[in-house]
């Protein structure tokens, strides 16, 4: 009778299999950034451009700190008391519109020497790198790796992709939203909570967030009954940003509905049920003169219909509920129309069906569609940002 022993030792070709592994994240990680670095060069070469072609150019620098850039900057500042009002009496918008997380961030900055500008557009690069990283992971998660990549390309190149190198909040919402998506998707919870709060005290869309962070704690715990309070304290956590923000306004003004009414006063946004969308959408396409306000209603209609193919190829649903809130929310508010397909930016689902198709497709083909797809958008966004007049 013979006997076998087997030496201990440790598993070489598991520990090198894990190192293989995770330089592949890095390396799929660094080419994300890449794409992310190569359409914010290009977008800046024509941001310069279009700039050096206007009668007054502004200024790379000043272009990219136009318009809420400049509010941002107020906020950091430190928030008003209360209500603000014109010489005439009427109420007026103010920083308390603005929610607290990325003028926070820009403050902290600050106090460490730079000035508020800086510290500005400082806190929007680092935090498009981290979109870029969170979009490759979540695209990878529920696709695989080309699709990580085509989702990085796609919405680094869509036409209002100029906000990620701009002093606005897009860039941090956007790899708060991705990164809790990720976390959720992975099942690291307290992650989960953590970012969907910070994309909740970002932006008033966090709250479409933070639902969707609850309908995948929901199928988590039908799925693991026995460890349900990871989850559903994760989704308790995201759902208290906005509420608590609002609640703060209410209290620091005096009036519960004081951020509605400031953001009515200052910018017009007030939630009508897409009736004012309907009456643009209606107005540009029969009468309508001016070739923005047209391709703005041509970008809410092809978002509109690329929503309805992602859903139905039956999308990861905490992400199609995700995007479903967050278009109510963009397309029934009344504001101003050309602000829309920014809100829009930070929404997926509208990509899905372009992400789905670049990742089936032959590399070549993926390649020069997507480079096409993102030399429109942007210089869409470039000449938005320097020639168009009004905010975006």
């Amino acid at each position: 009778m013979s006997v076998t022993v087997r030496e201990s030792g440790p598993d070489v070709a598991g520990v090198a299999e894990r190192l293989w592994d995770r330089a592949g994240r890095w390396r799929g990680a660094g080419i994300a950034v890449g794409i992310l670095a190569l359409t914010r060069l290009v977008q800046l070469v024509f941001l310069v451009v279009l700039d050096h072609a206007t009668a007054e150019p502004a200024g790379l620098r000043r272009n990219l700190l136009i318009w809420d850039g400049g509010w941002f900057q107020r906020v950091a500042a430190g928030y008003p008391s209360g209500y603000t009002y014109g010489a005439d009496g009427a109420l007026q918008g103010n920083e308390l519109a603005f929610f607290p997380l990325y003028p926070m961030l820009i403050r902290l900055l600050s106090a460490l020497g730079l000035d508020s500008g800086s510290a500005a557009l400082t806190v929007s690069w680092l935090a498009s790198i981290g979109a870029a990283v969170a979009l490759h992971l979540l695209g990878t998660s529920l696709y695989g790796r080309r699709a990580g990549w085509a989702l990085v390309a796609i919405c680094c190149g869509a036409p209002m992709s100029v906000v990620l190198s701009m002093a606005y909040s897009e860039s941090l919402f956007l790899a708060l939203v991705a990164g809790m998506f990720v976390a959720a998707h992975r099942q690291v919870w307290w992650a989960a909570g953590l970012l969907g709060l910070g994309a909740a005290l970002t932006r008033p869309t966090g709250a479409a967030a933070a639902v969707a962070l609850a309908v995948a704690a929901v199928i988590a715990v039908r799925r693991h009954p026995d460890r349900k309070w990871p989850p559903l304290a994760a989704a308790a956590v995201a759902l208290a940003g906005v509420p608590a923000y609002l609640g703060w306004v209410a209290w620091r003004v005096g009036e519960a509905d004081a951020w509605f009414k400031i953001q009515t006063a200052g910018w017009g946004t007030s939630f009508d049920f897409g009736a004012s969308t309907i009456d643009f959408l209606t107005g540009t396409l029969t009468v309508g003169e001016g070739w923005v306000p047209m391709s703005v209603a041509l970008i809410l209609l092809a978002a509109l219909a690329a929503a309805g193919v992602a859903l139905a190829g039956r999308p990861w649903l905490p992400l199609a509920v995700y995007g479903l809130v967050a278009m109510v929310l963009a397309y029934g508010q009344a504001g101003f129309y050309h602000s829309k397909p920014r809100l829009l930016l930070p929404v997926l689902l509208t990509l899905l069906p372009s992400v789905v198709a670049a990742a089936r497709a032959r590399p070549r083909v993926a390649v020069l569609a997507i480079a096409a797809w993102a030399a429109f958008g942007l210089w869409y966004g470039a000449y938005l940002v320097a020639v168009w007049p009004y905010t975006i």
